[in-house]
């Protein structure tokens, strides 16, 4: 069983951070109702959604995803890079807490959840715009009592590591080669990204789901070719905002 934490849309998602996009119109109904419909996909792949308090005064408050990694034995609070985003882990913290112990990153570490991915007991961790040494440090001293060993990865090109590459099963990612050095992610299996489709590295896994961007319908056959099962949303104008399919959710296991 699963429980996803989201988070509504805000309508100062208008003014959201960005970094490698320029800035274009959005609009905020059909980003709303967006969510909307990723929410009734995770619904339909058996997760319960609860939803985290609204902040509407947070521009990228609805991307959840870079306030907490969440794993068995724990979930660390994050310090994101960006400081306009730090007033939203309080909200998350408060509710991640029913579920798992905390732990949380401390100044001068910057960390952004879209940087980590956790490949059975590895984590890598993107050094970013978002994320520096000092975060890579303090999540491999937290982690290191739980068994997890975490190396930090230079990411080029994109927000964030999981911008680049996502983990499509145990042994196994979808990747943009140009934006990460994929080979330095042990014992995974890679499948590339379509070159028309740069942004469709980032899919969501749920159980024995990927949850992908309807965007990048080339990538898809790729992954359906390999043997996963796709499911697609439009997340078009949340795209906008630098965002992919992983942001919008904490993925919680729960038993």
């Amino acid at each position: 069983m699963f429980v996803a934490l989201t988070r509504a849309v805000p309508p100062s998602i208008v003014r959201c951070e960005l970094t490698h996009l320029a800035r274009e119109p959005i609009d905020v109904a059909r980003a709303v109702s967006q969510h909307d419909a990723y929410e009734a996909t995770l619904a339909r792949l058996g997760c319960t959604i609860r939803h985290l308090p609204d902040e509407p005064e947070l521009p990228d408050s609805v991307f959840v995803e870079d306030t907490a990694v969440v794993l068995d034995e724990v979930a660390v609070i994050t310090r994101p890079g960006a400081a306009s985003r730090r007033g939203e882990t309080t909200s998350v913290a408060a509710t991640l807490g029913e579920y798992r112990s905390l732990a949380c990153i401390e100044t001068p570490a910057t960390l952004d959840g879209g940087d980590v991915l956790v490949a059975g007991r590895r984590v890598y961790v993107g050094v970013s715009g978002r994320t520096n040494r000092e975060g890579v440090r303090q999540l491999a001293e937290l982690l290191a009592p739980h068994g997890y060993a975490v190396e930090g990865l230079d990411v080029r090109g994109c927000l964030h590591l999981k911008s680049a590459v996502t983990a499509v099963a145990d042994d196994a990612v979808v990747v943009n080669r140009a934006w990460v050095d994929v080979d330095a992610i042990r014992g995974a299996r890679p499948i590339t990204v379509h070159p028309a489709e740069p942004f469709a590295a980032n899919v969501l896994r749920v159980g024995d789901t990927l949850v992908a961007a309807a965007a990048a319908p080339r990538t898809r056959e790729r992954l359906e070719s390999a043997g996963f099962r796709v499911e697609t949303v439009d997340v078009s104008e949340l795209a906008k905002a630098e965002a992919g399919v992983t942001c919008c959710s904490l993925i919680v296991p729960v038993s």
